[in-house]
């Protein structure tokens, strides 16, 4: 097989499936690893797939939904239901404790948050450009801008170097967000470039605050991140879904409901 014929069957398998490891496209493309390993630093210097460790994900243009369709992403913005991000931002500063490391994940909700944590005694660690923009001049704040590939539309660091810099981080807890939870209580992502690092920010973390207005039931995405018992406190909305509400309190997890 050629190599631009084996580029291209790569591609089209992330495309599919968000994301791959080089053992798996090596036992479906019948050649060594280390033949894998070339074609996927060759594909990321074209921009075509982004290299994480031990794999790669779809460029970040590219969004996977249920039944691998991809889709282009939408640029940096907090939405229509911007007012239910700011009730949940507000609340979730609250749960950071004081002199406590909290690690803020992507997303437009986060930003939020990070502007209630001025001039607290607390250690922010992120890949969120727009939550460094909010406390790159605040004394107050210990900020930790991890590393990575510069995802321009989004606003945010992604790739192999920001999974490798959470591998040595220990925080208190996690401000998650999502693009859906589903019924059964799969939280969820259409983003194949950072679930890996929403993944390792979980990893990293003591506590895990999952921040889901009521517009992310049941959302989209096809990429699960964890799962509601996973979760140690679902900060949402009136409008979220009882039954799926219950799935988290059932477990024994908090609910905050603003």
């Amino acid at each position: 097989m050629i190599s631009r014929e084996r580029h291209n069957r790569i591609v089209r398998a992330l495309r599919s499936d968000g994301s791959a490891s080089v053992r798996e496209l090596a036992t479906a493309l019948r050649v060594s690893e280390s033949t894998i390993r070339r074609d996927l630093e060759a594909l990321d210097r074209n921009g075509e797939l982004v290299r994480t460790y031990g794999g790669a994900v779809v460029a970040p243009r590219a969004t996977v939904e249920e039944g691998g369709r991809s889709e282009i992403e939408q640029p940096f913005s907090a939405g229509e239901d911007a007012p239910l991000k700011r009730r949940i931002a507000a609340a979730a500063a609250e749960l950071v404790p004081d002199g406590g490391v909290a690690i803020l994940d992507i997303g437009t909700t986060t930003p939020l948050v990070a502007r209630h944590l001025r001039g607290r005694d607390v250690t922010v660690i992120t890949s969120n450009l727009a939550v460094f923009d909010e406390l790159r001049d605040d004394d107050a704040v210990r900020l930790v801008l991890l590393g990575g590939v510069v995802r321009r539309n989004y606003r945010s660091l992604v790739g192999s170097l920001a999974e490798l810099a959470l591998s040595q981080v220990s925080a208190d807890l996690v401000l998650l967000t999502c693009t859906g939870v589903r019924a059964n209580g799969h939280v969820v992502d259409n983003m194949a470039v950072e679930a890996p690092i929403k993944h390792a920010m979980i990893a990293a973390s003591d506590r895990v605050v999952l921040l889901a207005a009521e517009t992310k039931f049941p959302g989209r995405g096809a990429l699960r991140l964890c799962s509601l018992p996973e979760v140690d406190t679902l900060v949402t909305t009136a409008g979220a879904p009882e039954e799926t509400l219950a799935i988290c309190r059932n477990a024994g997890r908090s609910v905050l409901v603003v």
